[in-house]
């Protein structure tokens, strides 16, 4: 019988493992645009790939019954397979998403069967291999289990190095597209190991199929990218607003969802309901007129822009993403002479500069709709509070809806536990039953000295306090206490049925 080098066998194994991880963490990405990147996302992501895997799996055990050229071959194939179905990927992806999340009335629903639709194949083809190179790896070597051993271990190591290859250089540095492609360039080239493995046969066919994937690949990176930028973080769109050419407007979307507006010629009126309530609030709240601020999250750089028009005290923002912050300066008229930028996460940033007070800290980061959970946690206001000077406030910008205000209702709460004072802002007209709102938290040793306030969000609107007894009944009735070892934020918001 015709042995395989094991050196060949775990090669094939190990590029395998790696692209198929790959496909995994970019599948994130690419979904991000159109149904955002949150727990939901990743799990359905996660979940879709193992049940491709362990279909692959068992698919792959058949095969390796084969005889031994039959069964290389038709690995060869599935590699093409996966190579094919990696490279429409995007494409396939743009033309069903819209489709896909009418027909599909839950929203996380609509995430598990768009994910499912696009990379359960790759994965599935992905997982063949496993079997029949571990069996060839067994029956050509006198050392069984040590190739059996070597055979997991290697796809173990190429799973590692595809997911920080995928994490830390190819999204950003190449884009999903292109990173695609030097997956199905990889699959190609795993197969055609294969079917020199397999010896005597025709090699014209195969050759022709991973040519048409790789061009497939090829169009996939020509497509249009829903992304101005992809940055480590998100897939960021700087888009310009019809009807605002004699004076620039612009929105910035993160994923799928709007973080900001901005005007040239306009930098003290905010576009956006919780941008107007935290500017405002921030300067009614503020004991003097050069206050000092720290910004939790970027995005437009709006506030922070507007507060260096009034020239306010010293101001510092942590955005984790920089390429957030080259765009809000290349396309949102931010001049970021004007603040100290911190590109870390904002709980490390406050964590390792103790010494630093300030006047306000404005919280308005989030991951799809939801604030990132170790930004919600008692553990976190505490640290907050210790930042502040003693008549500081903090704001924070939270969504709900209207008909639920579970996850509003958690964090007045928890803020409760650490300030004296928690007021829950927001637009004074009633919601529609069951809308989502936005909502500003105004949390600090004392009350604001209005019940209600009037800005421009860009036309005039009135912004309320909510009743104190309300809020007291709200957060006894619905709130729970978030902590670093339970904060549920996404699932208290849930989602729309």
């Amino acid at each position: 019988m015709q042995k395989s080098p094991l050196w060949l066998l775990l090669s094939v194994q190990a590029v395998v493992s790696a692209a198929s991880l790959v496909v995994e963490i970019v599948a994130g990405r690419m979904l991000a645009p159109y149904v955002g990147m949150s727990l939901y996302t990743w799990t359905s992501v996660i979940a879709v790939v193992l049940a491709g895997f362990s279909v692959g799996h068992w698919l792959g055990g058949m095969l390796a019954e084969y005889e031994r050229r039959a069964a290389l071959r038709a690995t060869g194939w599935a590699m093409l397979a996966a190579g094919g179905s990696t490279a429409i990927a995007i494409v396939l992806l743009q033309q069903i998403a819209g489709p896909v999340l009418l027909a599909v009335d839950h929203p996380v629903w609509g995430i598990a069967v768009l994910a499912a639709m696009v990379f359960f194949l790759p994965s599935c083809f992905a997982g063949v291999p496993a079997p029949v190179l571990a069996r060839f790896a067994v029956e050509g070597s006198d050392r069984s289990g040590r190739a059996l051993g070597a055979i997991f271990a290697v796809g173990a190591v190429g799973a590692i190095g595809g997911t920080l290859l995928a994490g830390f250089l190819f999204i950003s540095w190449l884009g999903t597209a292109a990173t695609l492609a030097v997956v199905t360039l990889a699959y190609v080239a795993a197969a055609l190991a294969c079917f020199i493995m397999a010896g005597r046969g025709a090699i014209i066919l195969p050759l022709l199929a991973g040519i048409i994937a790789l061009g497939l690949a090829g169009l996939s990176v020509a497509a249009p990218n829903p992304c101005t930028s992809e940055s480590r973080y998100f897939c960021i769109r700087s888009i310009p607003v019809e009807g605002s050419e004699g004076a620039p407007v612009r929105l910035m979307v993160l994923d799928h969802l709007v973080h900001g507006l901005s005007a040239r010629d306009r930098p003290k009126v905010m576009y956006t309901e919780h941008a107007a309530m935290l500017d405002a609030l921030s300067r009614l709240r503020s004991t003097r007129a050069d206050f000092t601020s720290f910004f939790i999250g970027g995005g437009t750089y709006s506030v922070p822009r507007a507060f260096a028009e009034r020239n306010t005290g010293a101001r510092t923002v942590a955005e984790i993403d920089p390429e957030v912050t080259r765009l809000a300066v290349r396309d949102f008229w931010f001049d970021p002479a004007t603040a100290r930028i911190l590109h870390e996460d904002a709980r490390r940033a406050l964590l390792t500069r103790p010494d630093d007070k300030y006047d306000i800290i404005m919280g308005d980061a989030f991951t799809d709709v939801t604030v990132p959970a170790h930004l919600v946690t008692q553990e976190f206001y505490e640290l907050v509070a210790s930042r502040l000077t003693p008549e500081g406030t903090f704001l924070m910008n939270v969504i709900d809806y209207e008909d639920r205000l579970a996850a509003l209702a958690s964090v007045a709460r928890t803020l409760k536990e650490v300030f004296p004072v928690v007021e829950i802002w927001t637009n004074a007209t009633r919601p529609d039953p069951g809308a989502r709102v936005v909502f500003v938290l105004a949390a600090g040793q004392v009350e604001t000295s209005q019940g209600r306030i009037i800005a421009s969000a860009p036309d005039p609107t009135e912004f309320a306090a909510m009743d104190p007894g309300w809020v007291a009944t709200l957060m006894a009735e619905r709130g729970i206490l978030l902590s670093d070892d339970y904060a549920p934020i996404d699932r208290l918001i849930g989602r729309p049925d």
